[in-house]
Protein backbone atom coordinates (compact mmCIF):
# COMPACT_ATOMS: atom_id res chain seq x y z
CA UNK A 1 0.00 0.00 0.00
CA UNK A 2 2.92 2.51 0.99
CA UNK A 3 4.67 1.49 -1.81
CA UNK A 4 1.04 2.26 -4.30
CA UNK A 5 1.04 5.73 -2.41
CA UNK A 6 4.67 6.68 -2.84
CA UNK A 7 4.21 6.09 -6.75
CA UNK A 8 1.00 7.86 -6.96
CA UNK A 9 2.65 11.03 -5.00
CA UNK A 10 6.10 10.80 -7.46
CA UNK A 11 3.09 11.05 -10.45
CA UNK A 12 1.81 14.51 -9.40
CA UNK A 13 3.42 16.65 -11.05
CA UNK A 14 0.78 20.04 -10.50
CA UNK A 15 -1.43 20.99 -7.77
CA UNK A 16 -3.82 23.79 -7.81
CA UNK A 17 -7.03 24.85 -5.76
CA UNK A 18 -9.41 22.52 -8.56
CA UNK A 19 -7.78 19.51 -9.31
CA UNK A 20 -4.42 17.23 -8.60
CA UNK A 21 -3.24 16.09 -12.53
CA UNK A 22 -1.28 13.37 -12.60
CA UNK A 23 1.19 12.32 -15.06
CA UNK A 24 -0.45 11.63 -18.80
CA UNK A 25 1.15 8.09 -18.22
CA UNK A 26 -1.21 7.34 -15.11
CA UNK A 27 -3.72 8.89 -17.28
CA UNK A 28 -6.06 9.87 -14.30
CA UNK A 29 -7.55 13.03 -13.43
CA UNK A 30 -8.22 13.33 -8.77
CA UNK A 31 -11.20 15.96 -8.73
CA UNK A 32 -10.38 18.19 -5.92
CA UNK A 33 -9.25 15.39 -3.40
CA UNK A 34 -9.58 17.64 -0.20
CA UNK A 35 -13.30 18.09 -1.01
CA UNK A 36 -15.27 17.04 2.41
CA UNK A 37 -17.50 14.59 2.38
CA UNK A 38 -20.17 14.07 4.64
CA UNK A 39 -18.59 11.17 7.10
CA UNK A 40 -20.83 9.26 9.24
CA UNK A 41 -21.95 10.89 12.91
CA UNK A 42 -20.71 14.08 11.05
CA UNK A 43 -23.58 15.59 9.17
CA UNK A 44 -22.84 17.96 6.61
CA UNK A 45 -19.51 19.33 8.61
CA UNK A 46 -18.56 22.42 5.63
CA UNK A 47 -22.26 23.40 5.88
CA UNK A 48 -22.18 23.61 9.51
CA UNK A 49 -19.20 25.00 10.18
CA UNK A 50 -20.05 27.89 7.07
CA UNK A 51 -23.24 28.64 9.13
CA UNK A 52 -21.10 28.84 12.74
CA UNK A 53 -18.60 30.68 11.88
CA UNK A 54 -20.46 33.34 9.42
CA UNK A 55 -23.22 33.42 12.94
CA UNK A 56 -20.10 34.44 14.72
CA UNK A 57 -18.47 37.07 13.22
CA UNK A 58 -21.68 38.58 11.43
CA UNK A 59 -24.64 38.12 13.61
CA UNK A 60 -27.22 37.27 10.91
CA UNK A 61 -30.80 38.21 11.35
CA UNK A 62 -31.25 35.27 8.65
CA UNK A 63 -29.26 33.25 7.50
CA UNK A 64 -28.81 30.28 4.65
CA UNK A 65 -26.54 28.02 3.78
CA UNK A 66 -27.58 26.18 0.77
CA UNK A 67 -25.43 23.35 -0.40
CA UNK A 68 -25.90 22.77 -4.10
CA UNK A 69 -23.08 20.01 -4.81
CA UNK A 70 -25.88 17.93 -5.75
CA UNK A 71 -26.05 20.08 -8.74
CA UNK A 72 -22.82 19.56 -10.38
CA UNK A 73 -20.77 16.60 -11.77
CA UNK A 74 -19.06 15.83 -8.09
CA UNK A 75 -19.31 12.57 -5.98
CA UNK A 76 -23.17 11.86 -3.99
CA UNK A 77 -22.56 13.69 -0.44
CA UNK A 78 -19.73 15.85 -1.76
CA UNK A 79 -20.04 19.27 0.23
CA UNK A 80 -17.97 22.20 -2.85
CA UNK A 81 -21.02 24.23 -4.10
CA UNK A 82 -22.80 26.74 -1.79
CA UNK A 83 -24.78 29.43 -1.75
CA UNK A 84 -25.39 31.98 1.37
CA UNK A 85 -27.75 33.99 1.58
CA UNK A 86 -26.69 36.14 5.04
CA UNK A 87 -28.94 39.28 6.57
CA UNK A 88 -26.82 41.56 8.73
CA UNK A 89 -26.53 44.87 10.04
CA UNK A 90 -22.96 44.60 9.64
CA UNK A 91 -23.94 45.36 5.98
CA UNK A 92 -24.69 48.67 6.04
CA UNK A 93 -23.22 51.42 4.55
CA UNK A 94 -20.64 48.72 3.31
CA UNK A 95 -20.11 47.98 -0.37
CA UNK A 96 -21.38 45.19 -2.08
CA UNK A 97 -17.74 43.78 -2.45
CA UNK A 98 -17.05 44.76 0.80
CA UNK A 99 -19.99 42.63 2.05
CA UNK A 100 -18.56 39.69 -0.33
CA UNK A 101 -15.07 40.04 1.75
CA UNK A 102 -16.77 40.05 4.94
CA UNK A 103 -18.18 36.64 4.28
CA UNK A 104 -15.22 35.29 2.70
CA UNK A 105 -12.65 36.20 5.56
CA UNK A 106 -15.38 34.52 7.80
CA UNK A 107 -14.91 31.33 6.44
CA UNK A 108 -11.18 31.80 4.68
CA UNK A 109 -10.31 28.22 6.08
CA UNK A 110 -13.39 26.29 4.16
CA UNK A 111 -12.79 28.24 0.94
CA UNK A 112 -9.10 27.25 0.84
CA UNK A 113 -9.68 23.67 1.65
CA UNK A 114 -13.73 22.68 0.68
CA UNK A 115 -15.19 25.06 -1.06
CA UNK A 116 -15.05 25.14 -4.88
CA UNK A 117 -17.50 27.31 -5.78
CA UNK A 118 -19.62 29.94 -3.46
CA UNK A 119 -22.69 32.20 -4.58
CA UNK A 120 -23.11 35.34 -2.51
CA UNK A 121 -26.31 36.79 -1.48
CA UNK A 122 -25.45 39.73 1.39
CA UNK A 123 -28.39 42.31 2.27
CA UNK A 124 -29.13 44.64 4.84
CA UNK A 125 -32.12 44.46 6.98
CA UNK A 126 -33.41 46.80 4.98
CA UNK A 127 -32.37 45.65 1.59
CA UNK A 128 -34.14 42.31 2.64
CA UNK A 129 -37.55 44.11 3.33
CA UNK A 130 -37.44 45.39 0.10
CA UNK A 131 -36.69 42.33 -1.66
CA UNK A 132 -35.96 38.71 -0.22
CA UNK A 133 -35.59 38.01 -3.94
CA UNK A 134 -32.27 34.95 -3.84
CA UNK A 135 -32.81 34.10 -7.69
CA UNK A 136 -31.88 30.81 -9.28
CA UNK A 137 -28.35 29.26 -9.68
CA UNK A 138 -27.04 28.62 -13.00
CA UNK A 139 -27.23 24.87 -14.32
CA UNK A 140 -23.67 22.97 -13.91
CA UNK A 141 -21.93 23.36 -17.08
CA UNK A 142 -19.33 20.60 -16.49
CA UNK A 143 -16.61 22.54 -15.41
CA UNK A 144 -13.22 21.52 -17.10
CA UNK A 145 -14.51 19.58 -18.98
CA UNK A 146 -16.11 16.68 -16.74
Amino acid sequence: MAVKFQHLISNIININRDFLYLSSANKHLIYKSFYATVKMGDEKPVENAIRTKLTEALKPEYIEVINESYMHNVPKGTESHFKVVIVSSAFENVKRIEKHQLVHKAIQEELDHSIHALSIVAKTPKEWEVSKEVGQSPACRGGAGL
